[in-house]
């Protein structure tokens, strides 16, 4: 009831099996059943009967004990039946196989007129395979020294803190891609270190409403290193050496370029992070660094943060 490789959602109708023998089964189960609540009406009967005439000494106390064993024998015996009716229903609803979850269904194994094994037998066939899209989790592995920033920013900082949902953002880029532009999060990490890799796994969700992700795909994972937090952010361009320092030109009120030796971060968006040397006010210079000097006076030219981006219409513009 399906075309091979689309789309199925969770409870959707994919093969019909020949349903005339469990139809059949079911059918006898149910008059064992009835044949069981016969004999039991008239155990019950015969019990409620003998029940007054042991009181008037006309029937032995065996006789009598005899009956209620018998209305036991076919209590159970009812118990018995219907136990075996449930699982005829059980086998009989079997006969429509339906999608145990939502996602893409690979190519049928079986023909119509093909004959399927099942149940306990111990061979069973495959009538095909369904693949859950969306959401679709990314598994990967993680470094010992990756995983010990994980926990120290967990404890330091909280799940809180993370984001709303109180779970740690990851970002993914596939083979083809040179940006991580897939956001999702953490949802499991393994609870030991494999000792021969010394690498622990992990897995991250990712939405995947237009079917871009296919499982099997192989891809690249940014994992956040700490919670959210403001930063200073220049151009990498505006970054000069000397020796083992870095710095920056920037321009003081009277116009003149002074260099600020600077501690460099990670590289975000094409942006480069500044975690010490410079302040938020501070004019950075960003283009024509060979033509300026520290002390040397210039005439500057205000840029915005977007304008600076417009090379890269990837990036995203930050404060």
């Amino acid at each position: 009831h399906f075309t091979d490789g689309q789309l199925v959602k969770q409870g959707d109708l994919l093969f019909t099996l020949d349903r005339r023998p469990f139809q059949a089964a079911l059918q006898q189960a149910k008059a064992n059943l009835a044949q069981a609540k016969a004999n039991l009406a008239f155990a019950a009967t015969d019990l409620a009967r003998g029940k007054e005439l042991v009181g008037r000494n006309v029937i032995s106390q065996q006789t009598y004990d005899q009956r209620v064993q018998n209305k036991a024998v076919a209590e159970a015996n009812v118990a018995a039946q219907e136990a075996a009716v449930n699982e005829a229903a059980i086998n009989l609803d079997y006969t429509e196989l339906r999608a145990p979850v939502s996602g893409r269904i690979g190519d049928r194994r079986v023909s119509p007129g093909n004959l399927v094994l099942g149940g306990v037998t111990g061979t069973t066939t495959l009538l095909a395979t369904i693949q859950s899209t969306d959401p679709i989790r990314f598994e990967f592995t993680a470094d010992e020294g990756s995983f010990l920033r994980y926990q120290r920013m967990m404890k330091n900082s909280g799940t809180a803190k993370i984001n709303n949902a109180g779970k740690v953002p990851v970002k993914l880029k596939l083979l083809d891609e040179q940006i991580f532009s897939h956001p999702g999060h953490m949802d499991f990490i393994d609870n030991a270190i494999d000792t021969s890799s010394g690498t622990i796994r992990a897995r991250a969700v990712f939405a995947n409403p237009n079917g871009m992700f296919t499982p099997g795909m192989f891809g690249r994972i940014q994992v956040a290193a700490g919670p959210p937090a403001e930063a200073l952010l220049v151009p990498d361009v505006a970054i000069g050496t000397e020796q083992v320092r870095k710095y920056v030109l920037v321009v003081d009120d009277q116009n003149v370029a002074q260099a600020r030796i600077v501690t460099l971060g990670p590289v975000i968006d094409g942006l480069r992070v500044i975690a010490s040397g410079l302040e938020a006010d501070d004019r950075v210079v960003v283009n024509g660094l060979m033509r300026a000097r520290p002390g040397a006076k210039v005439t500057p030219e205000m840029s915005t943060a977007s304008a600076v981006l417009e090379r890269d219409p990837s990036a995203t513009p930050l404060r």
